[in-house]
């Protein structure tokens, strides 16, 4: 539900292992998908994928499993769409960003959706067409259908684990896309770039200990070493740019108020200071203003 970079890319895995998928999107992109199979292209090889392209709600009708790949904005409207279409016995998985959307959905499905930490670096080629620039595991939370899970997406080739702290793990997902994210959209510049500006890595630093600091207010353990993750990030995906970043180039709107924009809300409430954050927030929202 959603035939976005990540929706394709995932769909697109499923149906190469043999998998029935039907991808929910926009007219032009089910259309050349109906024509030709969805091209899922990873630089040194392409090939074309047989699936299914439904521009209606409709098309989850008799699914297993739903992967709700919306935008963070859209999570309360497609939810609606497709609860009528959906049973108690649905596995319904959010690969969204930000922290809250598997909460959202499940109060508007009225049934548990599973929390998805998605690490895959993708982008749409053109109508039909995702390109896969790296990564691509899966951290979900513990349920009592997360071996179904498992059991469908690792012989797909989609490496998943499940976690205890799949919140915490959201968080540190969360607090890297408010490292790059508004940086790299404001300037449209990848990574590796946007990291070599004047004072770019004291600007992240800044936004990151504003991140950790309402993680903590808020009762989060997040795991790992943040900060690595983040510096690592330049590295192993120099030439990507930020789905905000990616939003702002087609002129739609970002989830920048579901990054940023939720650790300064989250920080008001807290009492916490959030300047660095605001000012990401606030820059982004008026380069989405321009491009509008």
């Amino acid at each position: 539900m959603g035939a976005g970079a990540v929706g394709c890319y995932y769909g697109a895995m499923l149906a190469r292992a043999g998998h029935d998928v039907t991808l929910i999107g926009r007219p032009n992109h089910v259309e050349a998908m109906n024509r030709d199979g969805l091209l899922l292209d990873f630089g040194s090889s392409q090939e074309y994928v047989s699936v299914t392209g439904d521009t209606d709600a409709a098309g989850v009708a008799g699914a297993e499993m739903i992967l709700f790949c919306v935008k963070s904005t859209d999570t309360v409207e497609a939810g609606e769409q497709i609860k009528p279409f959906i049973s108690a016995n649905t596995i319904v998985l959010s690969l969204q960003n930000g922290v809250d959307n598997a909460e959202r959905l499940g109060v508007v499905l009225e049934q548990p959706v599973i929390p998805v930490v998605v690490y895959v670096a993708t982008s749409m080629g053109g109508p039909g067409h995702v390109k896969h620039h790296g990564r691509g595991e899966l951290v979900i939370g513990p349920s009592a259908q997360s071996q179904t899970v498992v059991d469908t997406l690792v012989p797909a080739k989609i490496p998943v684990e499940v976690s205890d702290n799949a919140e915490g793990a959201l968080w540190a997902k969360m607090i890297l896309n408010c490292a790059y994210n508004a940086l790299s959209a404001i300037t449209q510049r990848p990574y590796g770039e946007v990291v070599e500006g004047v004072g770019v890595w004291d600007v992240m630093r800044n936004a990151v200990d504003e991140c950790l600091a309402v993680a903590k207010g808020c009762g989060v353990t997040v795991p790992g070493d943040v900060w690595g993750a983040i510096e690592k990030i330049a590295d192993t995906m120099p030439g990507q740019y930020s789905s905000t970043a990616q939003d702002l180039a087609r002129g739609k709107a970002s989830e920048i108020d579901f990054l940023n924009g939720y650790i300064v809300r989250k920080g008001t409430e807290l009492g916490i200071a959030t300047p660095t954050n605001l000012a990401l927030h606030a820059i982004t929202k008026l380069q989405e203003t321009k491009q509008a």
